[in-house]
């Protein structure tokens, strides 16, 4: 049986607004981030673009940003926040139209101006590519046969790219684990809202989410255009979806709303679900 006090996302509807970046009508308890990889474009997969201007979503990144954009067109965002580079921004575009659209809506035509009725979307360089120094531009094939590559893999917590503008992956890590809290705090505990990064930083943010050194960062895969969704609470965050890549709108429902085990206290929102818990079933 349906329940009249949610809607189709499953978040629960009050007569009040729910806090600092959530819309009226709805309640939240904690912070949810859902966490978006960019779409495709011509070289994912081929070359190391990195911080490369001009890269943008080809016809496919396209075609996947908006089947997610639909998928959470209803999802009430109270921020989109990305990377300053072309590939994440047109992905943060996309799902920012459809957000205004909403799901009963045609798809407006996407522009860089703000829509109306649109969260605000927010650049953060700290959630920018890893800065690969003089590996950029240059093919993954040719790459693998580097002797960095093969520490690249096993263990990335000692990498720094070679070149005076190389970055060590685990400051990559910091400054993009660093926006995440800090986006956290500002928009608040009720909020729910939207990162749009690339691959190994969103590995890096899922593995802290985690508890996971970053050498076992390697081990998660994040797919063009994958949903992932952390939900933070005072004691520890919880990793509720990774490299979600469905179309299924209604699986997210039981992902953002507040679960009935945490609504009695503080200290219990951040409680582990012992024995497994019931799952969505269980609001």
């Amino acid at each position: 049986m349906t329940d009249p006090s949610r809607d189709v996302t499953g978040l629960r509807r009050t007569t009040a607004a729910g806090g600092a970046g959530a819309r009226p009508g709805y309640s939240r308890g904690m912070t949810v981030v859902l966490v978006v990889r960019h779409g495709l474009t011509a070289s994912t997969g081929k070359a190391l673009t990195g911080w490369l201007p001009g890269i943008p979503l080809d016809d496919r990144g396209q075609a996947q940003a908006a089947a997610l954009a639909v998928r959470l067109a209803e999802m009430p965002l109270a921020a989109i926040v990305t990377s300053p580079l072309d590939r994440c921004r047109q992905t943060a575009a996309v799902i920012a139209d459809w957000q205004a659209a909403g799901q009963a809506g045609a798809r407006v035509e996407t522009s860089a101006d703000a829509v109306p009725g649109a969260p605000p979307v927010h650049v953060d360089d700290r959630l920018g590519e890893c800065r690969y120094g003089d590996w950029t531009g240059q093919s993954l094939r040719k790459l693998a046969r580097e002797p960095l590559w093969h520490v690249v893999q096993a263990h990335p917590s000692a990498v720094r790219f070679p070149g005076s503008d190389g970055e060590s992956m685990t400051a990559m890590q910091q400054r993009a684990v660093d926006a995440v809290r800090d986006w956290n705090e500002k928009l608040g505990r009720h909020a729910i809202y939207l990162v749009c990064s690339h691959g190994d930083v969103i590995k890096a943010i899922l593995a802290d989410a985690l508890g996971m050194h970053l050498d076992m960062s390697q081990r998660i895969q994040v797919d063009p255009c994958s949903l992932s969704v952390i939900r933070y609470t005072p004691l520890r965050p919880f990793v509720l979806r990774m490299n979600d890549t469905g179309t299924d709108a209604t699986g997210l429902a039981a992902l953002v709303h507040e679960p009935a085990s945490a609504r009695a206290t503080a200290d219990a929102e951040a409680d582990a679900q012992i024995g497994g818990g019931a799952g969505g079933a269980g609001g």
